[in-house]
Parts: structure tokens; sequence; C-alpha cells
């Protein structure tokens, strides 16, 4: 591995050449009002450079060049082996620029380096390759019929899919997004966060090396509320795929409403309970909730935000949180000992500090943190922190705060316990730590959610559906059950 980059000082991030246009059939274009948007490295809070800030005149563009694609045919009608060798190829190109990838990912969200270098860039390049494994392995079906008919039933790309995609993990959720619409033949246009727009605009030039043909792969950088409306308005957009906040899942279903009645898949907010029993391994307990809330600064949709624990464990348990939790090095996300980076932006850290506030002022008991470390006088940093004495009906208990903050609600029961998991809007997961197997089984059962880890936490592979219940979304990241969300079945009928 390669020493990580030394971004201290302005003169060496404006030198790092980074991303600024958007990519529209095939090359690199800036917005047609020549607006651009400010990109900010979270660590230190300074301007790292500008992007395209593409509108709905852009996005036209966009979705005219990938319809023009996906009528050509050169993607969508390529037989599915030699789409197979083209993803292999992106998914390799990905690897094989790995540091650069990994730095414009730490650059414009603040995750450390080295997470993103062994864990969020590898993890796209093995979705891509996932899927472009399976795509020739997806098979039709023949339609049981009377002796003089044949009904052949063929799964066939939308068309074009809006794929918009959340700033906290930029490039595994876009690879969640491009690796099973791509590998069924569809055309792309991918809306990064405005927060973090570089790894996307690097990648559209890595597939198009790969051999991707023009106008399969578009990227347009730009807000949310205007480049994301005119995606999920547009009246030729087959197809919404996004992750993100439960509030804007809900404008994307508007906007379909409102325009061609596009599919729409969500992905949604969480607030994952951690239910942990008395009878259960209290320090295997203690690592998991630990790091189910704090990985990645909290910024994750299923991060597991409400402890639910029983009384006669409870201090005990949170001891040992606490200590993991003041283990935590907070710090320059490019320096390799740091475990905890800062949060995406000053609106978030700001957001975040605002739920802090609110607990206080509802009355659960602040144990842990609650603070910009003193250590850190710029960037958007929080410290570890941990409630007690949270009730569920609590602001902090009910809304999704996305920042490093344990809400611990005590119980004195497995009922009690599994009703208060269920008292929520959400039901993206949820996490069980208890020895008694009989327990464990029938808390999976009743808990609402898309996911239930049983002593274990945020685990999971490619080959295995990720979403939620509820308000959570509905339909399905990764696995084979991911193509379903791109592709519709065709009957066709023969008289024999």
């Amino acid at each position: 591995m390669s020493a990580s980059p030394d971004y201290s000082s302005a003169a060496t991030v404006r030198a790092a050449l980074l991303p600024s246009q958007a990519f529209i059939g095939g090359r690199s274009v800036s917005a047609l009002s020549g607006e651009t948007l400010p990109c900010i490295f979270p660590g230190d809070g300074k301007l790292l450079g500008h992007v395209a800030a593409c509108d709905t005149a852009d996005v036209d563009l966009a979705v005219n060049a990938a319809r023009k694609a996906f009528e050509a045919g050169h993607w969508s009608r390529m037989a599915p082996q030699d789409r197979r060798k083209i993803l292999l190829r992106f998914s390799e190109l990905i690897l094989e620029h790995r540091d650069e990838l990994a730095t414009l990912e730490t650059l414009n969200v603040g995750k450390p380096f080295l997470n993103a270098l062994n864990g969020d860039i590898p993890s796209a390049a093995s979705c891509i390759a996932w899927f472009g494994e399976a795509i020739d392995k997806m098979y039709g079906e023949v339609g049981p019929t009377p002796a003089d008919l044949t009904a052949v039933l063929t799964r066939e790309p939308l068309g074009v899919v809006a794929a918009v995609v959340p700033w906290n993990y930029p490039l595994s959720m876009a690879a969640w997004k491009l690796g099973p619409s791509l590998a069924a033949g569809n055309s792309v246009i991918l809306k990064p966060a405005e927060q973090s727009p570089y790894t996307a605009l690097r990648i559209a030039s890595l597939a198009m090396e790969a051999g991707l043909p023009e106008g399969v792969l578009n990227v347009v950088s730009g807000y949310g509320a205007t480049a994301g409306q005119a995606l999920g308005r547009h009246m030729d957009v087959d197809c919404v795929t996004f992750t993100g906040s439960t509030e804007v899942g809900k404008l994307f279903m508007r906007y379909a409403g409102e325009s061609n009645a596009k599919r729409v898949s969500l992905e949604l907010g969480g607030k994952s309970p951690q239910l942990v029993l008395a009878d259960s391994d209290l320090d295997a307990a203690a690592a998991g909730v630990a790091a189910g809330i704090f990985a990645n600064a909290g910024q994750v949709c299923n991060a597991g935000s409400r402890l639910i624990v029983e009384r006669r464990v409870k201090d005990e348990l949170l001891e040992r949180i606490a200590k993991l939790a003041g283990a935590l090095k907070i710090g320059d996300p490019f320096d390799p000992s740091t475990r905890l980076g800062p949060l995406v932006s000053k609106e978030q850290h700001d957001r975040v500090l605002g739920y802090i506030d609110a607990g206080l002022s509802e009355g659960a008991s602040l144990l842990v943190g609650g603070a910009r470390p003193a250590e850190q006088s710029s960037g958007y940093f929080i410290e570890p922190t941990i409630f007690d004495g949270v009730r569920n009906d609590m602001k902090i208990a009910q809304e999704e705060i996305f920042g490093p903050v344990l809400s611990t609600i005590t119980v004195d029961g497995f009922e009690e316990g599994i009703a208060v998991a269920n008292d929520t809007i959400y039901g993206l997961a949820a996490g069980v730590w208890t020895n008694d197997i009989r327990k464990a089984q029938r808390a999976a059962k009743a808990i609402r959610a898309g996911v239930v880890w049983v002593n274990c936490f945020d685990r999971g592979n490619m080959a295995v559906p990720f979403g939620g219940f509820k308000q959570s979304g509905h339909g399905r990241d990764k696995s084979l059950h991911a193509i379903e969300k791109y592709t519709d079945w065709k009957a066709t009928w023969y008289a024999c």
C-alpha cells in the first residue's frame, strides 16, 4: 500500500486536479448555465474546488444521451457475456485507481483514508464484478401452456435509470445501483449528492475506458432540489432508484406520480435498535454496539442508534461501550491512526449538535461526549456521544440523527424490548444479542426490519439482499433480487 497523500495545504489540494465537470454523452462538460457548486473538505472546512451545478437543461441532455444509447442497442442488446467482460474490466480499473479514488472519497466526505482504501473502494469494485458475473447466469422461463401454444418469459431492461445516491458511502452506494442496472442492459444517469461528487465523476471515465458505450453512463453533479428533482420529474426516465432520507424519498414518489408514473425504489432512513438481553456476552455486545453507532462517525443508514438493554446489565454494558468510545482516535482522516473522522458538512455538524441539545432538554443524561473535541479547532468533528435515561418517545430516540450519538433505553424484559424495538416509523435493520437461541429466533421473527443481525451487527455480502420495511423504503439492493428493480418480464406467445 502506498503512503497516504499529504493534503495539509490548500496548494497541494489544488495540485490534485480534482474533477470539476459533469459527464454526459461520453465526455466531460460544464453545466450549460456555467454555474458551479463548492466542494469543502470536512477535515478543516476549507474549499477544495468547484464542480458543475447541473440543472434541468443538463438533465435533459443526460436523459437524451441515455435514451439514444439505449435505443441504439450497443449496450442494451449486447450479449450478456460481452457486458460481463466490460463490467469486469470496469471493476479492475476501479481497483487499479484505488489510491486515487480513496483520496477523492476522503476529501469529499472526511472518512478515514484507510477505511476508504481498504473498505469502500474494494467493496465498490467487488459489487460491479459480482453483477457482471451474475448477468449471464440469469435465465428466462417457459410458462405452462396448452400443447398448441408456447409462452416464453424474458427479462428486459427498463430503459433509462436515474440513480440518486447519498454522501455517506458515495462510491459504494453508486456501485450498488450501477452494478445491477448496467448488468441488466439499462442506460444510467448517476446523480451524486452535492457534498460528494468526486468519485462518481471520476469513475464515469473509467467506465468508458472499460468499454462502456457513450451515453450508457452519465453523471450529473448538482443540487438535489434542481438536478435531483429534474430526474424525478423527467418524462423519459423509466426508473428512479434512491438512497437517502425518508423525507426526500417521499418527494421522489410524488415526482413519479406527477410525471410518468416511473418506477421508484427507495432505501431510506433508519433508527435501528440494538436489543441486548441480560444473558448475552456483554463484551461482544459492547463491541457490536460501539461499532454499530460510531463507524463512519455514525453516518450510516442502518446505524444501531437505539440501545435497548435489560436493566440488570445496563450499567455494566454502558461502561464497556464508553471505554471503547474513549479509545477511538478522532482527527485528520489522512492520519493512519484516525478511527473517527469529521461529519460531512457544517450543516450536518450543526444538525447533530442540535439533537444533542434536544436530548439534554428532554431530560436524557449525557454519559459520554456531546461536543466538538477540544483538540479539533477546525473541521466538523463531534465526540462519540452516549445518552442514558432515554425514553423511546424522545426526539433522539425517534428521529434519525446520522451522527455518532447512541440513545440508551432501559427495559425490564424480552417482551418490552421487542415492543420498544418496533416502536418507530423505521424498519431498516436491528441487532439482537442473546445466548438463548429460542429468544434469538423469537426476536428475529418479531422485529419489523428488513435485516436482523443476531450476535453480530452490520454484516453482509453481495449475495444477500439489503433494504427495509415501513418508512425505511422498499425494494432491495445487492443480490440477484436487485436486478428485479431494473428489469421487467415480457411474455411472448407462440402458436405451435
